[in-house]
């Protein structure tokens, strides 16, 4: 599994977060979440290492200038994330796989930097009103946050034919079986497998 990095991307509300964590749990010992860094403060019980790297907006463009990003973002004027090279070579000197829970347009910057060493894979839900659905279900956002996120979802779902993979969140358990096949080929043999699922 020598320096591979798996990407998954997807709209809000997709089951992105769920589908890592199932992955991350089934190579205990051997696969590593990437800890990104950002310029916003820490939140509640946020700390420095562990949910991000947190470094002052001047930390952070001054590490800009001194090339140390795989990938980096502006989200909001001042409010930068991105992803530390010191992050990958830490996560690859333990012998370990990267795996990274990114936006799209990160995803497609990280499959671009890592090219073969990645797979990188797009999820998404059914259909927009499905995943408008699970954004009412959460009951985390306002009606108003919530079209705000299908808007965006709508444009980020033009980046999936930039994805190595594209899994449908239909059914979760179907997911899960497709997640683990794609990933297994690949770090079985850096290739993807398509013909599984054709």
């Amino acid at each position: 599994m020598d320096n591979k990095v798996l990407i998954f991307s997807a709209p809000s509300g997709s089951g992105k977060s769920t589908i890592v964590n199932h992955i991350l749990g089934l190579y205990p010992g051997s696969m590593e979440f990437s800890v990104s860094a950002t310029s916003r403060p820490p939140r509640g019980e946020e700390k420095h290492g562990r949910e991000y790297y947190f470094l002052s907006t001047d930390e952070f463009r001054k590490a800009v200038k001194e090339d140390k990003f795989v990938e980096f973002e502006e989200v909001y004027e001042g409010r930068f994330y991105g992803t530390l090279k010191s992050e990958c070579e830490r996560i690859w000197a333990a012998g370990h796989v990267i795996i990274f829970d990114v936006d799209v347009k990160g995803g497609v910057n990280l499959k671009k930097y890592f090219g073969d060493k990645a797979l990188s894979i797009f999820i998404k839900a059914p259909s927009v009103e499905v995943l408008r659905e699970r954004l009412v279900k959460r009951g985390t956002d306002s009606p108003e946050a919530i079209e705000e996120r299908v808007a965006k979802a709508e444009e980020e779902m033009t980046y999936a034919p930039k994805f190595d993979y594209v899994l449908v969140n239909d059914d979760l358990n179907t997911a899960y079986a497709e997640s683990e096949k794609v990933v297994e080929d690949f770090l079985d043999d850096g290739r993807l497998n398509y013909s599984t699922f054709i």
